[in-house]
């Protein structure tokens, strides 16, 4: 009898296994098709496959993940801090010892459409290939010419950091069952030319959801609130459906091509953090047309508040009582020790009005960061400074970190006060975490 309990228990066991190895190879099982990209104005299928590599890497802005401040383009060792330790971004280089000079083109599609690398080993979707995994077969080896073009730098990538089970790299293979599938884009025959091409541009090649959307209980991306905010890298990327109030359903088309080419919209303040970088390395140099077909894409996503709600106040009571050389006479007593350090260190660039008369990059009005009650971005701001060259033209804000936590909490509740109207909840505390982030 007992005999054939056990029997019949290994015979459920074995059935429960199978059914797992089968149901596993079925999720992980990638899409070998190759794909067909809309063409994008800025890298026509006439041109030469480097240049239309080159166009395709920078609207994916490859190099500002995979350069270290002052290293070599495309060197890697750019450190990604993680709530469970450190991964670096890897030598994409064509350098054969420590970058990619060894890949074939199907490894380097592979790393792209599967996330699996040369060695087999699975990659971390730190690298979003959850995104590229859309691009086509055509466009990911036009990338990879234009890599293969540029000097090989001979620079090893650092190991991760990552604890114990963070640090298994086969266990990806159940992540990627889990949240991920190997697909090429699919364009939408209900849609327009326009929208299609921005949508291969926004999802795939420019991965806005990477940044713009939160994260789950297991870090992949939370789709039921796709582009509806989150944090990236210490900073709060906004909120950038079409929700009239929380996102950019009230900003015109006029606007939305300005922060995006030029990382500045009146009325809607300055690129900053990684949107800034962006705008930088990436954005820029998109073909206008291009642009305007994200911009068709960004239409059409539907209104979501979000986890972390903004209100903007393009001009609160307290910037309509100011001038440019006086602030607001109804500062409460304890943000005048915020007021103070305004006045020694923002005002002669910002005024109190927050018009900014130097450059419209340093206008504060309406800008979602002093709108943001939690004051994230401008604590990110004053603690690490901004810098942009857009066109021929440098962006620059000095970073204020020497300033203690405790006065970076002060000044941080003042700006929400004086230019968002907002009761700020900065503290010493939130701060000094900020700090690591």
């Amino acid at each position: 009898m007992k005999f054939t309990i056990h029997r019949r228990l290994l015979l459920i066991a074995a059935c429960v296994a199978a059914i797992g190895v089968a149901a596993y190879i079925g999720l992980t099982r990638p899409d070998p098709s190759p794909g067909t990209a809309p063409t994008l104005h800025g890298a026509p299928v006439n041109a030469p496959q480097i240049a239309r590599g080159a166009y395709l890497a920078r609207a994916a802005d490859c190099v500002a993940c995979h350069t270290v401040a002052g290293g070599k383009p495309f060197a890697g060792g750019l450190p990604f801090k993680l709530p469970f330790g450190t991964l670096y971004s890897s030598n994409i280089t064509a350098d054969k010892k420590t970058g990619i000079g060894n890949w074939s083109d199907d490894d380097f599609v592979r790393a792209l459409h599967e996330g699996v690398r040369h060695d087999g080993q699975r990659l971390y979707p730190a690298f979003p290939y959850t995104s590229y995994s859309l691009l086509s077969r055509d466009d990911v080896l036009a990338i990879k010419a234009y890599l293969f073009s540029l000097p090989a730098v001979e620079q090893p990538t650092p190991e991760p950091g990552l604890s114990f089970p963070f640090n298994q790299r086969w266990a990806m293979g159940f992540w990627n069952a889990a949240f991920f599938r190997s697909e090429r884009f699919k364009p939408s025959a209900d849609k327009s030319a326009e929208w299609n091409r921005g949508a291969y541009l926004a999802i795939g090649l420019a991965h806005c959801a990477e940044c713009h959307t939160p994260r789950n209980i297991g870090f992949a991306l939370e789709h039921r609130n796709e582009l509806a905010g989150a944090i990236i890298n210490g900073w709060q990327a906004p909120n950038i459906t079409s929700d009239p109030e929380h996102g950019i359903g009230n900003w015109t088309d006029a606007d939305l091509y300005q922060y995006l080419r030029f990382g500045h919209a009146a009325g809607h303040g300055p690129a900053s953090g990684p949107m800034g970088e962006a705008v930088d390395n990436s954005l820029q140099y998109l073909d206008p047309q291009d642009t305007r077909d994200l911009i068709t894409y960004l239409r059409s996503i539907p209104a979501r508040t979000g986890d972390n709600p903004v209100k903007v106040n393009p001009k609160p009571d307290t910037v309509a009582s100011s001038t440019a050389y006086t602030p607001a006479a109804n500062t409460p007593a304890d943000l005048q020790n915020g007021l103070r350090l305004f006045e020694g260190s923002c005002a002669s660039c910002h005024q109190w009005n927050g018009q900014g008369p130097q450059t419209p990059y340093a206008s504060l009005l309406g800008a979602r960061s002093v709108n943001d009650p939690t004051g994230r971005n401008v604590t990110q701001m004053i603690l690490h400074g901004g810098k942009m060259r857009i066109g021929t033209e440098d962006v620059f804000m000095p970073a204020f970190s020497t300033l203690t936590d405790a006065e970076i909490a002060q000044l941080s509740n003042y700006v929400l006060f004086q230019f968002g109207g907002k009761q700020g909840k900065v503290t010493a505390e939130t701060v000094a975490a900020q700090r690591k982030e």
